[in-house]
């Protein structure tokens, strides 16, 4: 994950190790989910391995809401920051909620999320600070 992806997570992971200002649009309340990378790949391999008659689409992700607030505070717990938030106005196109709905997944490829969004967020924000710090 690039650290200028404009993605949530990495936006909260760099500002909170930078004890920047962590941006929450709106107020924070839209809800999203994470899916950790490992698993991710692991639903990839499986779907690649099904027989030719399982078509899709077949759902990956994890179905598990958090709100964007929540994020937050999560990535600035694990980060122990200083970094407090601030809210921007919510852009008009902002979905209020993204969940996925992972029941084929688990129906035909025996397949769902094991890594938590906290462990998922220790090993990101962890190789986030290595490459952080091999930048100064």
């Amino acid at each position: 994950m690039h650290f200028n992806d404009g993605r949530v997570v990495s936006n909260f992971i760099v500002q909170a190790l930078k004890e920047k200002p962590i941006t929450i649009y709106g107020e924070g309340l839209q809800t999203r989910s994470f899916c950790y990378v490992s698993d991710l790949v692991d639903g990839l391999i499986k779907m690649m391995n099904t027989p030719s008659e399982t078509t899709g689409p077949i759902n990956l992700g994890n179905p598990v809401e958090v709100t964007i607030v929540e994020l937050a505070k999560l990535v600035i717990d694990i980060v122990k920051s200083k970094s407090e938030l601030v809210y921007m106005p919510l852009p008009t196109d902002d979905p209020m909620k993204r969940k996925p709905d992972i029941s084929l997944a688990q129906e035909h490829l025996g397949w769902q999320p094991i890594v938590n969004l906290e462990l998922g967020l220790a090993e990101t924000i962890k190789d986030f600070d290595q490459r952080l710090q091999l930048r100064k």
